[in-house]
């Protein structure tokens, strides 16, 4: 998994939110065990307190459980799995409405751009 850090959020919100990415996007599978706290926090490059902090709150919400004996595994429960997926995208789309909005942009140009953008993606794809 690949591990990007801004300093604009503490790191443990930023660790939450990458795994559970990796969760929605099947980079860690449903049922999956998850690498250890160790091994993550080395990948990632934080210490293990962070990442444990993390994977307490992704615990916390239900998209991961722990055996005692053998590790943190990702639910597979699949309508938390899209709950999860959902709430992420809503944020994207909330931030970038705002974004939009601060530049100016009404509710009708937001949507032609959106529709053109997804236009000229489709007409990319169907020319590949």
């Amino acid at each position: 998994m690949q591990w990007q850090f801004s300093n604009d959020a503490p790191i443990y919100t930023q660790l939450i939110q990458q795994v559970k990415v990796g969760i929605v996007t099947g980079a860690f599978p449903p049922g999956e065990r998850l690498p250890s706290v160790r091994d993550l926090a080395t990948e990632a490059g934080v210490n293990p307190n962070t990442m444990q902090r993390a994977l307490a709150e992704l615990e916390r919400d239900g998209l991961v459980y722990s055996q005692r004996t053998a590790g943190r595994f990702v639910t597979e429960d699949n309508t938390m799995i899209n709950q999860a997926k959902r709430s992420l995208a809503e944020r994207h789309v909330k931030t970038f409405l705002e974004a939009m909005l601060r530049l100016g942009f009404q509710r009708d140009e937001i949507i032609t751009l959106i529709t053109q953008e997804l236009g000229e993606e489709e007409a990319d794809h169907a020319s590949a």
